[in-house]
């Protein structure tokens, strides 16, 4: 359980892959921005329906 370990956090590393034990950070950061643009415009539709 280590470097050549393909579930743990330290063999993701090494292989360069990614996985739910170490999220990719481009996915994270479309997350985010998903998360920005339905609040912004969530917020703005029920200003409107007032």
């Amino acid at each position: 359980m280590g470097k050549g370990d393909k579930k743990t956090r330290r063999g993701k590393i090494r292989n360069k892959t990614y996985g739910t034990l170490r999220p990719n950070p481009r996915n994270e950061r479309k997350k985010k921005l998903k998360i920005i643009i339905f609040s912004g415009t969530a917020t703005t539709t029920t200003g409107e329906n007032r």
